[in-house]
């Protein structure tokens, strides 16, 4: 499986997505074809540079109708019209939607009435397919980000002066990790954010991954402290076993109900959790009481913190850090009696039968969950 992970330490937009891959080795030559298909009456160049003496490459685009302002379905069929890859042509599909979803929400106009301004110029299409076109040129499976550094200050659009992130940009990156360092100017730009809402499965720490390139995308300015530069890295998953660091959440509660913590739990888990644990205490007064623990990516403490503040009756929480090793895992589908359930395998031999796949058969079937477990397991070790 092959992983890209975008490095946005100094923001993201849709030329340096280009630009990074290519630099990585996505060929140039077959995303100027799929751009040129698309007959916007652009040329595209790629200019081999340097921000703040780091080597990068800058992807251009010259001519075409730079102040059209297009519709979603306008845009639509320009790009279902261009000669690419299906994948390539669907994802740029996914990111214009996006897009298109967080334009109408900030401007409350239906989606097929959003007026297109910056982000349907030539210039933003041939970003937004470029980048889709090189992804599907190096053959990407999986998209990650790390956390997303957006900038400050403000942002001329055509909507006047607007507050960074844009409010097209803050709705694509709701629910994402973001900060802000470096120069007062917009560092993510809604195309670069849409490329992320639509493709990227993960953020934070980079995946466990074998390494087989990297690339720089150079972003328009030469920023005096940091280099303006969107890092991507290409690897093959690793079979290592992952070393990651989480952050450990914990409060101890003496006056929630167990149906209250059982929903707190549910809730913390549909927020992101990796694991959420109930435990019996003994609190001040020899009060019985419970210590809830989350683990938590270090980016989503926050959001997992407010959780636990609706949901229980905590008035606080404690927060540290510690080292999680997760073993290489794979998963693959046995065929039962009653259906098909997955089986989680690790690297050293372990396996185990999902248990909603499980779950879900005995209930359908009428038959004890334990019979469903059975015999997944029996098929898994025969190879059937």
């Amino acid at each position: 499986m092959t992983i890209c992970y975008f490095d946005a330490f100094s923001g993201i937009s849709g030329d340096m997505t280009v630009g990074a891959l290519c630099d990585a080795g996505a060929s140039f030559a077959t995303v100027t074809a799929a751009l040129t298909s698309l007959n916007l009456g652009a040329s595209f160049r790629l200019e081999k540079t340097k921000r703040k003496g780091m080597a990068a490459s800058k992807f251009h685009v010259e001519g075409g109708e730079q102040k059209a302002h297009r519709h979603l379905p306008h845009i639509e069929k320009i790009i279902s019209s261009g000669d690419m890859s299906k994948r390539a042509k669907d994802n740029a599909l996914a990111v214009f939607r996006k897009l298109g979803e967080a334009e109408s929400k900030s401007h409350n106009v239906p989606l097929e009435k959003v007026h297109f301004h910056e982000v349907g110029a030539v210039d933003s299409i041939s970003d937004i397919v470029g980048a889709c076109v090189a992804l599907d040129a190096l053959n990407i499976d999986e998209v990650y980000a790390s956390r997303i550094n957006v900038g400050s200050g403000t942002v001329i659009t055509e909507h006047g002066v607007l507050p960074v992130p844009a409010p097209a940009t803050t709705e694509l990156l709701i629910g994402k990790p973001i900060y802000s360092a470096g120069p007062e100017v917009e560092l993510t730009t809604p195309t670069g954010a849409a490329i992320l809402a639509a493709l990227a499965t993960g953020y934070g720490a980079a995946p466990a991954l074998e390494i087989i390139s990297q690339g720089f995308g150079a972003g328009d300015k030469d920023f005096p402290n940091q280099a303006n530069v969107l890092r991507v890295l290409i690897g093959k998953r690793s079979t290592a076993n992952e070393s990651t660091t989480v952050t450990v959440i914990e409060a101890n509660i003496d006056d929630s109900t167990p149906q209250v913590l059982a929903y707190a739990m549910e809730r913390l888990f549909e927020a992101g959790a990796l694991d959420v644990t109930l435990e019996t205490v003994y609190m001040k007064k020899n009060r019985p009481g419970t210590k809830l623990t989350v683990l938590s990516v270090p980016a989503m403490v926050d959001q997992l913190a407010a959780v636990l503040f609706e949901e229980t009756s905590t008035l606080g929480v404690r927060f540290h850090q510690a080292e999680r090793r997760v073993q290489s895992r794979t998963i693959s589908a046995v065929e039962t009696s009653f259906g098909s359930v997955r089986v989680k395998q690790g690297a050293n031999g372990s396996y185990a039968p999902e248990f909603e796949d499980c779950r879900r058969l005995a209930i359908e079937h009428k038959v004890p969950l334990r019979a469903v477990i059975a015999e997944a397991s029996h098929n898994y070790r025969k190879g059937i």
